[in-house]
């Protein structure tokens, strides 16, 4: 899928993890709800960081463009190293290590190791990102005619005061893992990065989600729907049912969640 569908649908996803959360009396402070949504958005377009014309890459001009080239690099070294007897060889790492589950989960806990070893800085630094990419896929047309530097005030703006209302008594730092505060930070990363691999799995070439399980002789195995059910990224179905469904269902779970929430 391409970026808009994916952000849509990691927003959609923690909205819809909200919803779920308030009907088993773990209800999230509407700022965490508002922020997980945000950085569940973002975090959609984590995987495609393998891909030097991902939107992801451009995001962050330069360092984004060569931190793009590294991960395509160390992707097709893993995949090469790793690959089964019937995966052939690549020269590129596009749709391998950033479309595995340990990868999304990894990173996940990396961004929540950080919040608790660093503190304030490491979670304005995660929603500063996050924020970003939010408004580069969900504002995407909007965010191509502005400025990098635009896009990166309004995010950078956004963090700071997401993190201010965060902050606050009662508002959330400290949901889910009340001895941790702000570990629940990696959640909403890894679910975008999962979302982002089942939206992938529906495409043409799904997705090795399950690395590094052998699967008919293949450790990258792409997994996905049957044939007649995938299109290609971009195509009409992404755009005309998809994208309508993810708004429709993240709304309808953002309304469960509040009315939920004591």
């Amino acid at each position: 899928m391409m970026g808009p569908a994916h952000s849509l649908s990691g927003a959609m996803a923690w909205l819809g993890v909200g919803a779920a959360a308030a009907a088993a009396d773990h209800a999230m402070p509407w700022p965490v709800l508002v922020a997980g949504t945000l950085i569940c958005a973002g975090a959609a377009l984590a995987p495609d960081l393998d891909h030097k014309s991902a939107t992801i890459s451009r995001a962050f001009g330069p360092f984004s463009r060569i931190l793009a080239g590294v991960i395509d690099k160390l992707s097709s070294a893993v995949y090469n190293s790793t690959r089964g007897p019937r995966d052939r060889r690549r020269s590129g790492g596009h749709r391998t290590l950033t479309h595995t589950w340990i990868w999304a989960v990894l990173l996940g806990a990396g961004f929540s190791g950080a919040a608790i070893l660093f503190g304030r800085w490491a979670v304005l630094f995660t929603l500063f990102v996050h924020m970003v990419l939010a408004v580069e896929g969900l504002l995407w047309r909007m965010a191509r005619v502005s400025s990098d530097v635009l896009v990166w005030l309004l995010g950078g703006a956004t963090a700071w005061i997401v993190a201010g209302v965060l902050n606050e008594p009662g508002n959330g730092s400290n949901w889910l893992f009340t001895d941790e505060p702000y570990a629940w930070l990696g959640l909403p990363i890894v679910l975008g990065a999962i979302v982002h691999t089942l939206g992938d799995s529906i495409t043409i070439s799904g997705c090795p989600m399950l690395w590094p399980l052998k699967i008919s002789g293949r450790r990258w195995y792409p997994l996905g729907t049957p044939s007649f059910m995938r299109f290609r990224a971009g195509a009409w179905v992404e755009n005309r049912v998809l994208m309508p469904a993810f708004v429709v269902i993240g709304a309808v779970s953002g309304v469960a969640a509040g009315l939920l929430t004591p």
